[in-house]
This record gives structure tokens, sequence and C-alpha cells, in this order.
């Protein structure tokens, strides 16, 4: 059922940070050094999430292609997403983010990212027969999304910062949760995640909807402390699984169609 689906994704998630689960943890490059450390949120599928004890998705097997291409051992953490927002600010225990977080300028302010590796954009997903046909449709109706995300972001500005019908939740789980409750009359939330949920819920009769006025597109980046010399180091190993078509291997595998490649070039 959708409710147990739902609740088994929260148990995951929190099973998840609570035990510190890591992946690729000492696993790649060939040469010494110390082990990079990132910081996740599993609980995005398909880009990131906990298939029991072990974190998989579309960003894992990025980052372990970036980081063999790079030489550089890593270890991937899920944290929860503020845990990751305010370690990798810090800098100490984690020395960058990796969680399908999309590049903004206010992020920019705070963080240094890597060259854009994803193209992505927000989508509203309702039940069906709702009559919400694109963004503005929102600014009355009760909206959930997770807080501190783009979609956060989006609606507070249609919807206004202030308003009691934006409802913000730690996890896009518990975001799901109550649309399926009745609380909230739409999710918004990143493309990938909706069409994903939707896929997996064929009887829960949801639809997405896109809205390319509104929602224009964004990119992920992986996420640095300011003034991280990751970056210089991670950059050209990104740009090459790009060129050496594993990027677009790995993409086709967690997909099914091919990756738009000059959107990503033109987005840098």
């Amino acid at each position: 059922m959708f409710m147990s689906a739902i609740m088994a994704l929260m148990l995951l998630t929190a099973a998840g940070c609570g035990s510190n689960n890591k992946e690729g943890s000492g696993s790649s490059g060939s040469g010494g050094g110390e082990t990079v450390k990132f910081a996740s949120d599993a609980s995005y599928a398909p880009m990131e999430f906990m298939d029991g004890d072990k974190i998989k998705g579309f960003d894992i097997d990025f980052i372990r292609a970036v980081m063999e291409e790079a030489g550089m051992k890593y270890e991937v953490s899920n944290t929860g997403w503020d845990t990751m927002l305010e370690s990798v600010k810090q800098g100490t225990e984690y020395q960058a983010g990796l969680s399908s977080v999309s590049i903004t300028d206010e992020r920019k302010e705070t963080y240094d990212f890597s060259i854009p590796y994803f193209e992505s954009t927000n989508m509203i997903m309702v039940k069906e027969g709702s009559d919400i046909k694109s963004a503005l449709d929102l600014k009355d109706k009760k909206v959930a999304v997770q807080t501190a995300t783009t979609a956060d972001t989006l609606m507070s500005g249609i919807m206004g910062m202030d308003n009691a019908k934006l409802k913000r939740f730690d996890s896009n789980a518990v975001a799901l949760m109550e649309l399926q409750g009745g609380g909230a009359d739409a999710v918004v939330a990143d493309i990938a995640i909706v069409r994903e949920f939707i896929k997996n819920n064929p009887d829960q009769k949801l639809v997405g909807i896109t809205d390319n006025t509104n929602f224009t597109s964004e990119y992920y980046g992986i996420l640095y402390p300011k003034g991280s010399e990751l970056k210089a180091k991670l950059d050209p190993a990104i740009q090459k699984v790009l060129d050496n078509g594993k990027y677009e291997e790995i993409y086709k595998k967690w997909f099914g169609e091919a990756p738009n490649l000059e959107n990503l070039k033109q987005a840098k």
C-alpha cells in the first residue's frame, strides 16, 4: 500500500542516518592519501537511497566513476539533509556533499560547487482528478515541500514565505504522506523523485505535472566548503566522465534514456 511504502522509506532513511551507512569506503583510487568523505541524504530515489544497509542510486554510481577517474579514495555517508548542509559548510567531518544539490546563487554565498553534472527541474505531483494544471494554480492550495530545497524557494515565491498553506517538512517522504493523507493538495519536488514515486505506486493514481514556464531547469553540483581544494581536483574528473561515455551509461541505467549533455556543457 501507498502508506506502507512511505513508512518503509522513512524507516530506511532513519536507519541509514542512525547507523551512518557508507558507500565506497577505501574502495577507489590506487594511490595513498586521505579518504574524501561525502555527506548525503539518501532519501531521493533514484538519485540516492537506502537499499538495506547500502546506499545506491544515480549519484552513487556517478561519484564512483568520478573518484575512480581522479584516483582518490572516498566514502559516502547517509547523514540527512540538514546535517549534510551544516557539516559541509564547516568542512571538518565531511569535505563534500552529494545529494541532488541544486546550484543556486544563494547557496553559492555559503558553498563552492563542482561543475554541473545533472539537469533537473521541479515537478508537481497531485492525485488524479485534481484541478491543478500549473504552478500558479498552487497559490491558494495546500502544498507540501521539503524544507530548504529549491521547491521550498520556488513555492515561497509563488505562495509567500509565511503562507500557512505552504507546508515544509524534513523529508520528501513526509511531504508525500501529507498528500496521501489529505493534508496537502500537491507535493513539489525534483522531477526524478516525482517520476520514480509515481512509477513505483501505479495503484495510487498519481499525476506528475511539468511547468517549464515557472519551473525552469536547474543543475546539480557537488557541494564543497568555501575555498575547498577539492573542486580543482574533481572538476577535471567530472569532465572526463561526461566526455568518455561513462556518464551516459550511468544515466541510461537509471533513467532509460540518454542525457542532454549539451545543456550541461552550456550550464557551466
